[in-house]
């Protein structure tokens, strides 16, 4: 068994919300400066890689760009009560294609 009962460890309120773990920083900045000082590489592995295979080198790219650009939180828009905004809107876009009646012939 431990030293510390439960609550009363080094810190018993745990961290601060919105505090950054140590070692999860120091991994990304060890992370941040092996890709910096690789850039030119990285360019020359991509080509590599695009000569035999256009598309894995895309996909490549792709999943590299989710640590520089990240990707955006899905939002829903609601109006109050979780009530649908857009329940009164109706779009028109031309003459209804199943209206047989008034259907023009060419």
């Amino acid at each position: 068994m431990g030293q510390f009962k439960p609550g009363t460890s080094g810190n018993p309120n745990g961290r601060p919300k919105g505090a950054k773990n140590i070692k999860t920083e120091q991994i990304r900045t060890a992370y941040q400066k092996l890709t910096e000082d690789n850039l030119d590489n990285m360019s020359q592995w991509l080509h590599s890689i695009a000569a035999d295979n256009p598309e894995k080198a895309m996909q490549l790219m792709i999943n590299l760009s989710e640590f520089v650009i990240p990707k955006l939180a899905r939002t829903e828009v609601t109006g109050n009560d979780g009530e649908d905004l857009f329940k009164n809107i109706k779009f028109e876009f031309g003459p209804d294609i199943n209206d047989t009646e008034n259907r023009i012939e060419e």
